[in-house]
């Protein structure tokens, strides 16, 4: 059945409105990631804060997390958390996130994401781990902008990596046949 010419138009403003609601949450997410990734004296707690609504909620949920984080209500308790891991030194001496598998939908102004995270930290203590762990985050436009407004991550494994990360190996690579020659 054809729309009319109003119709048409208010659906394809309201796809396109969720569309750009995506790619704004995905901008959030990605910034908060790229800010744990770096937690130390110069880390903009403001701006991290600033990612969550006044009320939010940050736990961890399951045996490992919900034991290891707990649960942190309010954008000052959730900052005062993150806080932990970079004084009164880094906790990370590196540590980068990825996130893959997002399912995330966006209806009016609220919206929740869901993702497996994979995280390899290495600590001040000079272990290193790997850690998987599967996200749901609920977001609201609040203020003008999209924010977190309940983030909750739940173990899937997690094991020490022997050695690190860094290693001073070389890295393998294809032999040029050419130089066999010589």
């Amino acid at each position: 059945m054809a729309q009319s010419g109003s119709s048409s138009i208010t659906d394809l403003e309201q796809r396109l409105s969720a569309l750009e609601a995506e790619g704004a949450i995905r901008r959030v997410v990605a910034r908060y990631m790229e800010i744990c990734d770096a937690l130390g004296p110069d880390t903009p707690m403001d701006e991290l804060g600033d990612l969550f609504t006044e009320d939010a909620v940050w736990e961890g949920s399951g045996e490992k997390y919900g034991k290891a984080f707990g649960g942190h209500k309010g954008r000052e308790a959730i900052v005062a958390f993150l806080d932990t891991y970079r004084k009164p030194k880094p906790h990370f001496a590196s540590n980068v996130h990825f996130l893959t598998s997002e399912a995330l939908t966006v209806n009016g102004t609220q919206a929740v994401g869901t993702w497996v995270m994979l995280q390899t930290p290495s600590f001040n203590t000079g272990e290193s781990f790997v850690l998987a762990a599967r996200l749901r985050l609920k977001f609201k436009y609040e203020h003008g902008y999209w924010r977190i407004d309940r983030f909750r991550t739940t173990n899937l494994f997690g094991r020490p990596i022997k050695g690190g990360w860094h290693s001073s190996a070389p890295i393998p690579v294809p032999q040029n046949p050419q130089s066999k020659e010589q």
